[in-house]
């Protein structure tokens, strides 16, 4: 059967493949469009399934706040480059994904790969169909969802490789927004201090320990140093004993105090955190090959 340029042209707008891959798929399916999509979308499974195992550690991360503020989602999507991050498929999907979290009651991970996308597919799927157009791995890494019946809901997105949801006791927009930015620029690690673990106090004091004993002060002032230097670390890592951004005399927990609010749990993503990159070395590649 002869394959015409309109057939092809079908056949690109419906899977997004290219031009070549069409004419060889609608040839092998003697012209059957409906079976070369079938055999295509085989093909694209099993290619997807074999780039599982590479690294992704671009990406970009999604946040969505629900109309009433009382809801608000953050999604971490990776890729294996910045170049496939910034296409506007790879952008569609992670805004898919944002928007049907925030309108579901999906709360672990396998519930999310089979939650189904606005274009009838489920996340899974249209996972793997679009790392068979784009050619690179792609993972829906993790997510966190707030809900809150009483308070308010924040957030806050850094470009696209940031993104920050603070969950209020009450409802105030612009304070959640501020404090939001404030976690995506300083870090913290902790709202306040008794979320600290024994165990992380313990295992800091034993290295500030160290270091006060090899001042040769007596140990009274020892003491002293260590439980000055515990404060200062239970500063630096909790959201409330670090130093506003905007206003550095006063510390966020002061600041939330003066607007008679409280911050009930926060969530930060940043793309690639956590994730061993490969390291290439391109000069040591090419040597490889003038000596092979």
């Amino acid at each position: 059967m002869s394959i015409s340029a309109a057939m092809v042209k079908e056949l690109r707008e419906r899977t997004g493949s290219g031009m070549m891959e069409c004419k060889k798929a609608l040839v092998e399916a003697s012209g059957d469009m409906e079976l070369a999509i079938e055999n295509m979308r085989k093909s694209g499974l099993a290619k997807a399934d074999k780039k599982s195992g590479r690294i992704a550690a671009e990406g970009i991360i999604g946040v969505k706040v629900s109309d009433d503020a009382k809801t608000v989602v953050l999604v971490d999507v990776n890729s294996e480059t910045d170049f496939v991050a910034k296409g506007d498929d790879f952008s569609g999907f992670v805004n898919d994904v944002t928007t049907a979290l925030l309108d579901s009651d999906v709360e672990t991970e396998e519930q999310l790969q089979g939650l189904v996308l606005p274009n009838g597919s489920t996340v899974d799927e249209t996972r793997r169909a679009l790392i068979a157009k784009l050619g690179e791995n792609i993972t829906v890494r993790r997510f966190v969802k707030f809900t809150t019946s009483t308070g308010g809901q924040a957030a806050y997105l850094h470009g696209s490789k940031i993104g920050v949801i603070v969950e209020l006791s009450q409802e105030d927009a612009a304070l959640g927004k501020d404090i939001a930015m404030h976690v995506a620029a300083a870090k913290p690690a902790y709202v306040s201090g008794d979320q600290v673990s024994a165990e992380v106090i313990a295992k800091e004091k034993e290295i500030f320990a160290a270091q006060a004993l090899e001042s040769g002060k007596p140990a009274a002032i020892v003491e002293k140093m260590i439980d000055g230097r515990i404060a200062k670390f239970l500063a630096e890592v909790t959201l409330l004993g670090q130093p506003f951004i905007k206003d550095d005399s006063v510390t966020v927990g002061k600041l939330l105090t003066s607007k008679g609010n409280s911050v009930v749990r926060f969530a930060r993503f940043e793309v690639g955190e956590g994730i061993e990159k490969k390291e290439e070395n391109f000069a040591e590649e090419v040597m490889a090959q003038v000596r092979a």
